[in-house]
């Protein structure tokens, strides 16, 4: 019974905020995704992870650890997902970006952070920059093959972790003023992200849904998989290995859904995977945090 109250404290908060952004489409009134996530990618999120990093207790030396891990899950996630894409002779630009990443910002971040503290916030924002790198450089090269390093090297959260990093390492502080200033915005991020999450899946309408939902169960299985034995691999600690698998096996970010939408591939399709695969971890996620608690 202490297991089961303590997931759904974890889970509760993260599927209610997401549920007034759902409720709150219904009801008709206006909600500017565009403007949100734009606030939330350059300039809130930086701030969470810059803020997270530069006062955590976690090792740095564990850190480097994870982010070796991380890049190593994502590339073997991707080979593996190429491969069966190829055996089922499915379309690689409108399914292989949405089943490598998942929604590891909107979900992955506040699960951590309810789940694990501020150590698991830590870990989290490492996995979370790792696939965004690799999600915004190869995810965009597959989609519509025009991917750029430079892009990357564009985006506020990749400095935000950077600098993170060297602070991290340095020891270094920003004084009281600009720490408590970048904090505050750093805590928009989580609930407006996952409020965000969902009025962007009430917005979407998906198709091919029988697909979907076993492509989704195929992503869910992959991921844990995969994220598991290259964590044991490593020899992560057990919060670095529990975040490392929850990060990596969240579901279907909508943002590859925006991405079809922009670069011409199966968008529906794609919005059929966000909504099959989010349904999916209402009962996915709990069961995992039980396991990983």
């Amino acid at each position: 019974m202490n297991l089961v109250l303590t997931v759904l404290e974890i889970v509760a908060p993260v599927f209610l905020l997401a549920s007034i952004g759902f409720i709150w489409v219904r009801m008709g009134v206006e909600y500017k995704v565009e403007f949100v996530t734009r606030l939330a990618m350059t300039l809130s999120v930086p701030c969470l992870i810059f803020t997270a990093l530069m006062r955590t207790e976690i090792d740095p030396a564990a850190l480097t650890t994870l982010s070796l891990a991380a890049a190593v899950v994502y590339a073997v996630l991707t080979a593996v997902t190429a491969i069966a894409l190829l055996v089922f002779r499915l379309d690689m630009r409108t399914y292989l970006a949405p089943l490598i990443y998942g929604n590891t910002g909107n979900l992955g971040l506040p699960l951590a952070m309810f789940a694990f503290g501020e150590a698991g916030l830590g870990y989290a924002v490492i996995v979370f920059a790792v696939m965004a790198l690799w999600n915004f450089t190869f995810g965009i090269w597959v989609v519509s093959g025009g991917g750029s390093v430079v892009r990357a090297l564009r985006e506020p959260l990749l400095w935000g972790t950077i600098l993170g990093g060297i602070f991290l390492w340095q020891g270094w502080e920003t004084p009281k003023f600009l720490t408590n200033t970048l904090d505050l915005v750093g805590q928009i991020a989580i609930p407006i992200m996952l409020i965000t999450l969902g009025v962007a899946v009430a917005r979407l309408t998906p198709g091919r849904m029988m697909l979907a939902v076993g492509l989704s169960a195929l992503k869910l299985i992959l991921c844990i998989g995969i994220a598991w034995g290259v964590g044991t691999l490593f020899q992560l600690e057990p919060v670095a290995l529990a975040v490392l698998i929850l990060q990596i096996s969240t579901p279907v970010a909508v943002t590859s859904y925006l991405l079809a939408e922009k670069y011409g591939a199966d968008a529906q399709a794609v919005a059929g995977l966000v909504v099959a695969s989010t349904l999916m971890s209402v009962a996915a996620i709990p069961l995992l945090l039980a396991i990983l608690l």
